[in-house]
Formats: C-alpha cells, sequence, structure tokens
C-alpha cells in the first residue's frame, strides 16, 4: 500500500507523498486517543466513531502530501497565481488532488489483496496533529485495515 501511494501519479511528477503504517498497538492507541481528543474539542462525533475503527483495525495507513504549489499559476486553489497561495499559506488544489489518487491507490493494493478499509479524513487530522510528518505536511489521509468476517468500517454507529 505505501509503494502503490509513493508512487502514484503526481501533479508535474512532485514528490509530494508521504506515509506511515502504523502496526504496533501504542502508536494505534495513541492515534485512536488523538482522535477522540479532537472530537471532544471540535464538536466532531464522527471522530469518536472512527477511532472505534482504528482501535480495532490490524493496521493503519496514513497518506499526507506536503504543502507546495504546482507552478501553474491556474487559480483552482482559488487565488490569482501561486505566489497568492504562498504568501496566504494557503493549500493547491493539486496537493489535494495528488493525496487523493495515493489514496486511492493505496487502498486499491487492499482491495486487491480482499482487505477491508475506509479512507478516513479523521484519521489523517489526528495524524498531523501528532505530528507523524513534520510541518511541511499539511494535509492527511487515514486507511485503516481489518482481515475479519465482516467489514467494521460500514454499518457504524454514529
Amino acid at each position: 500500500m505505501a509503494a502503490a501511494a509513493r508512487t502514484a501519479p503526481k501533479t508535474r511528477g512532485i514528490d509530494n507523498i508521504r506515509v506511515v503504517a502504523i502496526d504496533d498497538t501504542d502508536t494505534k492507541d495513541r492515534l485512536a486517543g488523538k482522535m477522540r481528543e479532537l472530537a471532544q474539542s471540535e464538536n466532531r462525533p464522527s471522530f469518536d466513531r472512527d477511532a472505534n475503527c482504528v482501535a480495532s483495525s490490524s493496521a493503519v495507513v496514513v497518506i499526507g502530501v506536503e504543502s507546495n504549489p504546482a507552478g501553474l499559476n491556474c487559480g483552482y486553489c482559488g487565488h490569482g497565481n501561486c505566489a497568492e497561495i504562498e504568501k496566504t499559506n494557503g493549500l493547491c488544489a493539486f496537493n489535494s488532488i495528488d493525496l487523493g489518487i495515493a489514496a486511492s491507490s493505496a487502498a486499491s493494493v487492499a482491495a486487491d489483496s480482499r482487505v477491508d478499509t475506509r479512507l478516513m479524513f479523521s484519521v489523517g487530522r489526528a495524524g498531523l496533529a501528532l505530528d507523524l510528518f513534520g510541518s511541511r505536511v499539511r494535509l492527511a489521509l487515514g486507511i485503516p485495515l481489518s482481515i475479519t468476517g465482516k467489514s467494521p468500517f460500514f454499518d457504524r454507529k454514529t
């Protein structure tokens, strides 16, 4: 999954994808704990629900994208050019696209192996809050993994 995310197509070929694989209980518990903390501090009940999924998962892959304008001056981000986005500390729209492609590529590898997954922005937010990637990564998604008789990522209690 990490290889699929890292080698996924990227805007202008800029290598901006970072991947962390979590398979130890302590780190998984820290991640779930941070999700529960964010659920309370930001009034996001879904983060608590998703933390239960992380806690019961076998492993979690967290994929981040470094913030860097693509240099296309396209205005797709809502700014007039890439210099403006850097001044305002905004996010390049193509960084979001790159993250989506990388996360989808990783999830497809799991699907090919019949491993249940779900892409979760809540996991990514908690990973950023735990500084899993450093300050250049400002956008992330998480993918908890499960190999059980029924996917725990659907039919969840809200």
